[in-house]
């Protein structure tokens, strides 16, 4: 007997679809934002399910953003994506300046356990792709031990272009309703777009290093400097060699921009 899930993901789109929880959406530079709390972000996610819609959800922070404007694929992954959520505090700061208001920041690793917390008492399977073996089952032990009753399979991201495949039959044939695949941007959003039809899923979310952290491999920063902005710092102590030119990089560029939009604001008509 096939689950409510199972049901609703093997019928038909519907021609028309809303999402009901949002109530608008934020254009900021290049992207397109959903004004959603985290809670109605899971709320809507689970709607999306139900209604049998497929896709994936977007989390842009300044770094992503950034790439997106130097990889018109990447652009467009994040355009029809079937939402675009703010993971970055700098990005929630100035959503007024775009004549607008992001209500909070939604980070990939919160979105994670919150949608398979709700996972758990809805059903719905869920698969956790990339890192490396010990990683990737490591977070998942630890998420079952967390939601005993959720279902969950895992796999790592590590695999030859011809392996690939291999991995889609394993997400196809768990069932599972959400996908959460965490290689890093652009890698997990490459993968994504190139086998989210074969994969049979409902919805696939990158969650960049969430793997790691969940596993206890990385420390989460503490939740004061979320709200001053200063998680990146946190993760730069821990991976300068990785992280260090892409901070400078993105950050630099999105502070460019910033100082454009006000001046062009400032600019007498």
């Amino acid at each position: 007997m096939k689950s409510p899930l199972q049901r609703s993901l093997a019928a038909d789109l519907p021609a028309e679809f809303e999402l009901g929880p949002v109530d608008s959406r934020l254009q900021l530079f290049n992207a397109t934002f959903d004004a959603l709390t985290q809670a109605q972000t899971v709320d809507a996610v689970f709607e999306l399910l139900w209604k049998g819609r497929r896709g994936w959800l977007s989390t842009v922070n300044v770094s992503t953003l950034t790439q997106m404007r130097e990889q018109p694929w990447l652009q467009s992954y994040a355009d029809r994506a079937l939402m675009v959520v703010a993971d970055g505090q700098p990005i929630v700061w100035c959503a007024s300046l775009f004549g607008g208001k992001l209500p909070e920041r939604i980070a990939g690793i919160d979105l994670l356990e919150a949608l398979c917390a709700r996972a758990e008492t809805d059903g719905v399977g869920v698969y956790f792709l990339g890192g490396t073996s010990s990683v990737v089952h490591g977070a998942a032990s630890e998420m079952r031990r967390r939601h005993p009753k959720l279902h969950i399979d895992s796999s790592d991201g590590y695999f030859a272009a011809n392996s690939a495949l291999s991995r889609i039959r394993q997400i196809r044939s768990s069932r599972a309703g959400l996908v959460f695949v965490g290689m890093g941007t652009p890698l997990q959003e490459k993968f994504i777009e190139e086998y989210f039809d074969q994969s049979g899923t409902g919805i696939a979310i990158g969650v960049g290093g969430s793997f790691d952290v969940i596993a206890g491999l990385r420390f989460r920063a503490p939740r004061w400097t979320a709200r001053f902005g200063l998680e990146w710092l946190v993760r730069l102590v821990q991976e300068p060699r990785r992280l260090l030119w892409r901070y400078v990089r993105s950050n630099s560029v999105f502070c460019l921009l910033l100082v454009r939009t006000i001046a062009s604001r400032l600019k007498p008509h």
